[in-house]
């Protein structure tokens, strides 16, 4: 029988708690690229009050997923120096409190979707979260080490969601940026699981560098930024953009595939960590970039 104290947190704590279920980090990075999406679904300036019901809606939706997987992995995390600190894995939080937290973030962010949006960004953001906590962490990530290709999908959404939030449709321009989005999580992901494959093994995940070795991941990186490249041509190849976003997306994809071949040739933890944070920059400033052409080039032209 344990004899540990259980204590009450500290007034504060306990909210800084349920904030950190929602992987604050994550989100902004899938506010930001909804909201790209948002932004580029009209020529001029959007309706700011949809933009803002949207990405608060969205930004509910995404935290409700992410306080989920929490839920569902916190035995997992217990055995992941990455992820042992989550409330969830501390034991700080039980499972009820997760679980009913997720859900109220959930319901929150669909009803706001609903009423104050329009039906199909709550369809397509809620499908969202079931691709996410459902589909990638109940059954992919356990499964395969094809996980974070096939879950890629979820992350790539936000986009998606933006433009449907404005235009009430799923357009061509929207699906490319799913599409860059799907191939760049591969690269990015591996890279982590490459210098904390001992963390993966551990806890029994068939990531990758654990089932195919880290030679075979590196080459996966290095192939993936070709194919990336590649993709993040499309929207000057579509019209959606000019010089400015066309000038960004080769620039940051060299830097990148650059990244990948250091990576395959002579690997070390601190190159795949910079790797890694190199491609959250990567993904940041090419849609920083087609934001700024989208709303320059007509200017300049």
């Amino acid at each position: 029988m344990s004899t540990t104290a259980v204590t009450t947190p500290p007034a504060g704590s306990r909210w800084s708690q349920y904030v950190a279920l929602t992987k604050p980090r994550v989100i902004q990075l899938i506010v930001f690229c909804a909201l790209i999406g948002m932004l580029l679904a009209e020529p001029g300036w959007p309706d700011w009050t949809a933009v803002g019901l949207s990405c608060a809606g969205i930004w509910l939706v995404a935290s409700a997923a992410a306080a989920f997987n929490c839920l569902v992995e916190q035995q997992i995390d217990r055995r992941m120096a990455r992820t042992a600190w989550r409330p969830t894995a501390k034991g700080e939080l039980s499972t009820t409190q997760a679980l009913l937290f997720s859900t109220l973030l959930c319901a929150a962010g669909s009803a706001l979707l609903l009423w104050g949006v329009n039906a199909l960004t709550m369809w397509l953001t809620l499908a969202t979260f079931v691709g996410y906590a459902i589909v990638y962490t109940v059954v992919l990530k356990p499964l395969t080490p094809q996980n974070i290709v096939i879950g890629g999908a979820s992350g790539a959404m936000p986009p998606v969601l933006g433009w449907a939030a404005i235009r009430g449709d799923t357009g061509p321009e929207a699906w490319i940026l799913f599409l860059i989005i799907f191939l760049w999580t591969p690269p990015h992901f591996w890279a982590l699981a490459l210098y904390r494959a001992e963390d993966y093994r551990r806890a029994g995940l068939p990531m990758l560098p654990v089932t195919h070795g880290p030679e075979f991941t590196r080459l996966q990186v290095l192939l993936y930024t070709l194919v990336l490249f590649a993709a993040t041509l499309l929207p000057f190849i579509q019209g959606m953009s000019g010089a400015i976003y066309l000038a960004a997306a080769i620039v940051l994809g060299g830097m990148f595939i650059a990244y990948g071949w250091q990576l395959w040739r002579e690997y070390s933890d601190a190159l795949a960590r910079r790797t890694f944070r190199f491609s959250i920059w990567h993904l940041s400033l090419l849609f920083a970039a087609l934001l700024l052409d989208h709303y320059l080039m007509p200017w300049l032209s």
